[in-house]
């Protein structure tokens, strides 16, 4: 008898591998070559120490990439079109582990929101801006979280949007237990925080979890903005991105749009999390999200 769960698990790794795949040629061929032959918008506003931000959009935008990304291939779609809109947009790779700047996001989170917030202090130092706005895609959500509650950067930040977001962990679809177990095994919980340190705190329960749930993930100041998807193959189940907090906004992919099957990797390319996100950098302004069909089970 043909296992059709086992099945559909490996066409969303063979997904997964293709998107990843493609979105690293793509990436080198926007780092290496001219910017108009990839589409992108001229490059002054990305990544750029000198870009002036404009009137009508004062606050630079950090993008914040997710466990094992990069900042050039997780924001392949979202930096050009962001900074397109007149933003001044950086993306910088943190916690960089063993493969340097090809896979960020493996160091612990409180290390890496450290590092966040080093970085937007040299944003707010070199673009003479008073605050910055941050979007994160799922690690690049939970350490911004943590970074505005602990480390003073509320007072710093206008606008929070995650998306793929992940506050409570998740459960591996089951298997936190058994993870859990595992990384207990004499030389096996060493090796893998050393490669990878959000691995057993994205495993609840854990310290770094539970210190920033106490009380209330939120702070006040800045608005924050989570993005989540009923198909989330990754962050289960996905309602650990939903803030459900006084001020807070919530937005579940499928109620606003429910021919909209993204997974996890997918959010980042996805036309329905960008119109969400532009929304959250400019709510009197950019116009109301459309319901774009997209189907991206990964």
């Amino acid at each position: 008898m043909y296992d059709h769960s086992s099945g559909r698990r490996r066409v969303r790794v063979l997904a997964a591998a293709v998107l990843t795949a493609a979105a690293t040629l793509a990436g080198l061929t926007v780092a290496n070559g001219p910017a108009e032959a990839s589409g992108f918008p001229p490059p002054e506003r990305i990544n750029n120490w000198s870009c002036e931000p404009a009137p009508e959009h004062p606050e630079p935008v950090v993008l914040v990439h997710g466990m094992g990304a990069n900042g050039v291939v997780n924001w392949l779609t979202m930096a050009p079109a962001i900074a397109g809109q007149g933003y001044c947009v950086f993306t910088p790779t943190y916690g960089a582990g063993l493969l340097g700047t090809l896979a960020g996001g493996l160091q612990p989170m409180r290390k890496s929101a450290a590092e966040l917030s080093d970085y937007i202090d040299k944003v707010l130092d070199k673009t003479g801006a008073a605050k910055v706005d941050i979007v994160g895609h799922s690690e690049g959500s939970t350490v911004p979280a943590y970074y505005l509650k602990h480390l003073g950067g509320a007072a710093k930040v206008k606008h929070f949007a995650g998306f793929g977001a992940n506050y409570r962990g998740t459960t591996l679809s089951g298997l936190n237990a058994l993870a859990k177990e595992l990384l207990k095994l004499p030389g096996i919980g060493d090796l893998v925080k050393a490669g990878c340190g959000p691995c057993d705190e994205y495993l609840p329960p854990s310290s770094f979890l539970d210190e920033l749930a106490e009380g209330g993930i939120s702070v006040p100041g800045p608005t924050y903005t989570s993005i989540v998807s009923k198909g989330d193959e990754v962050v289960t189940p996905y309602t650990s991105g939903v803030l459900g907090e006084p001020g807070t906004t919530d937005i579940v992919l499928q109620d606003e749009c429910p021919s909209d099957h993204v997974g996890h990797l997918g959010q980042a390319v996805d036309p329905n999390v960008l119109a969400h996100v532009l929304k959250a950098l400019d709510p009197e302004h950019a116009p109301a999200p459309k319901c774009t069909p997209f189907f991206l089970p990964v």
